[in-house]
Order: structure tokens, then C-alpha cells, then sequence
């Protein structure tokens, strides 16, 4: 069985192209979002894989109309295949029905592979290069030193850690955990 999927990313455009190349296709059944392709929930792709059974095909007009990501149609095409359902893109001639389809997709799904190694090795290039330069990843911190300073002053004066951590801008959770003492004297 044929299992037709079609998507635009918004709600004002038209389904119209693909759904008539779904139906050129031979598609039995269709499905369709009209939603971006970065979601992660699409109920229409979602129905129509649950429709599709072993020996069955899902079709789509093109492969960016399935994910925005070469990761992302890789993940569904293992995930179909897994299931041994074939995949096809009409506008773009792939067919895992065929020999050279699932080369195709094999050998995309190494390239994938290769592009999550490459970013992983740049990202730890960039975070040796970074503390080589005396910078530490992560979030700024919110208390200063100079806040820290400033609010062991205020409590001193006897003012409210509420009042305090209003004044410096801060949550009361942040002036706690900077300033255990402050907690003892809230009351």
C-alpha cells in the first residue's frame, strides 16, 4: 500500500501540488500537516506512519516536505526501515525499494554521522580555545562580586533578604545560595 504525507510549513499555504503528485503517485491514503517541518510533533506524519504496515511505502512529493535536517530524514528513513516500509520522494527520484535508493540513504546517513563527529570535535576545539583565554562556558553569573558585597552590607543594616534580593534584582533562591547566613535572618 501506498501512504501518501504532505506538508506546508504555515496555514495559509496551499497543499494543492503535492497532494495532486500524491495522487499521480498511486497513493491510497493521505495525510498532510500544515505546519514547519521543525516541529517535533506533526500529528498528520505521525497518523500516516501509524497507518503503514510491512512491505508498504511511505511517499512524499519531496524529501524537505518529511524533516528540515539531513538527521532528521535519516532518523525516519532507519525508523521505516526498522519496520521494513520503503520510502519515496517523487520530486527528488528515491525509492528504497530499490538498490540504489537505500545506497542512497546509506550513504546519507554516513554523511549525517560524519557532520555530528565534525561538530562535536569543533565545539571541543572551541571550548579548549576559549579556557586557553581564561573564559569558562556557561551562563554569566548573576551574582557579582560586587552584588555579594553589596548585600552582605544591606543585611547587615538589618534589611529584609526580600528586600535585598528585590533591590540587587536577583530571586531569593540566588541570595541564599550566595549567602547561606541571609536564610536566618528572613524571619
Amino acid at each position: 500500500m501506498l501512504i501518501g504525507y504532505a506538508r506546508v510549513s504555515r496555514e495559509d499555504q496551499n497543499l494543492e501540488l503535492q497532494l495532486q503528485a500524491l495522487n499521480a503517485a498511486g497513493c491510497e491514503r493521505i495525510f498532510s500537516d500544515k505546519k514547519s517541518g521543525s516541529k517535533k510533533v506533526r500529528q498528520g506524519l505521525e497518523d500516516a506512519i501509524s497507518h503503514l504496515r510491512t512491505g508498504d511505502t511511505l511517499v512524499v512529493w519531496k524529501l524537505d516536505r518529511l524533516g528540515r535536517t539531513v538527521k532528521q530524514l535519516v532518523d525516519l528513513v532507519e525508523e521505516l526501515e526498522s519496520k521494513r516500509i520503503n520510502f519515496r520522494s517523487v520530486k527528488d527520484s528515491i525509492d528504497t525499494t530499490s538498490s540504489t535508493g537505500r545506497f542512497f540513504f546509506h550513504l546519507m546517513a554516513s554523511l549525517a554521522q560524519m557532520e555530528r563527529e565534525l561538530i562535536v570535535e569543533r565545539t571541543k576545539a572551541g571550548l579548549d580555545a576559549a579556557r586557553k583565554l581564561g573564559r569558562v562556558g556557561g551562563r554569566r553569573r548573576v551574582m557579582t562580586d560586587g552584588k555579594i558585597r553589596s548585600a552582605k552590607k544591606l543585611l547587615k543594616t538589618g534589611m529584609l533578604p526580600r528586600d535585598v534580593a528585590n533591590d540587587l534584582g536577583i530571586s531569593m533562591a540566588t541570595l541564599y545560595r550566595w549567602i547561606p547566613e541571609a536564610a536566618s535572618l528572613a524571619h
